[in-house]
């Protein structure tokens, strides 16, 4: 199978499996990378994703090129199933275990979770540019957020990679392992997500989509109502029970 999940508890690791074309992914390996995210949302016993790439060369080099004339036409090239939409339509948080090369719609993959950590051995491009065309699937606008838009000229224009230091000095990764150490670490992060209060943490999550999308009154009265409707949950009951009783809360989702 070219797209592969392991569900371990209340953490689910998402792996994309065709290492000896870079995790290219094709249109049938984005339906199934789809329905792996499906599952991670409607399970509820699953409170946190990784996403990463088989082998040690690749996270994801976006689609299979040879894939991209098989479209009948523009419109349903436009139109296609996008793997970067599915990953931030995810409630729950996700994060990215980058192993390798991140370039093209595999940067767009990875830009589209929420915490991204990388291998030492990682780089990162945007190269459509050298092809005759531009990223489409946010590209420009969450290159611009992570790294500010003059950094992502660079890569929008040059196409050339980033190494992974370079990544993390920019704020395009939250931090750099080893490689044999970066699947490890991201499952330690995404352990600790899970142990917080899923329904925070899914409203954690939207309300961070929130803050880029709106002016600054809006988002702030958006997270006062999201604030509300977590302290209503059994969940901040708990909270507030375990920091009184000086003990660990259990969190149940509701």
């Amino acid at each position: 199978m070219d797209v592969l999940i392991d569900v371990d508890g209340p953490v689910a690791v998402i792996t994309l499996n065709r290492p000896a074309k870079l995790n290219a992914i094709t249109p049938d390996m984005a339906a199934a990378l789809r329905a792996c995210l499906s599952r991670v949302d409607a399970d509820p016993a699953v409170r946190v994703a990784v996403l990463t790439g088989a082998g040690e060369r690749s996270f994801c080099v976006g689609s299979d090129i040879r894939e991209l004339d098989e479209y009948a036409t523009p419109w349903e090239f436009r139109n296609r199933g996008d793997y970067g939409d599915a990953v931030r339509a995810l409630r729950k948080p996700i994060v990215a275990a980058v192993n390798g090369y991140a370039y093209g719609g595999g940067l767009e993959l990875a830009m589209a979770c929420d915490i991204r950590l990388a291998a030492d051995t990682a780089t990162f491009a945007a190269p459509e540019i050298k092809l005759g065309w531009i990223g489409g699937s946010g590209q420009s606008a969450l290159l611009a957020h992570s790294v500010g838009p003059g950094n992502a000229a660079t890569m929008l224009l040059t196409g050339d990679p980033v190494n992974a230091a370079r990544a993390l000095a920019w704020g395009l990764v939250t931090d750099v392992f080893p490689q044999d150490k970066l699947l490890p670490a991201a499952l330690e992060l995404a352990g600790t997500i899970a142990k917080r209060p899923p329904i925070a943490a899914q409203t954690a999550k939207a309300n961070l989509k929130a803050a880029y999308a709106m002016p600054l009154d809006q988002a702030i009265q958006y997270e006062r109502d999201l604030q509300t409707i977590c302290f209503a949950t059994q969940d901040a009951a708990e909270g507030r029970a375990a920091f009184a009783e000086r003990r660990e809360p259990v969190f149940e989702g509701r």
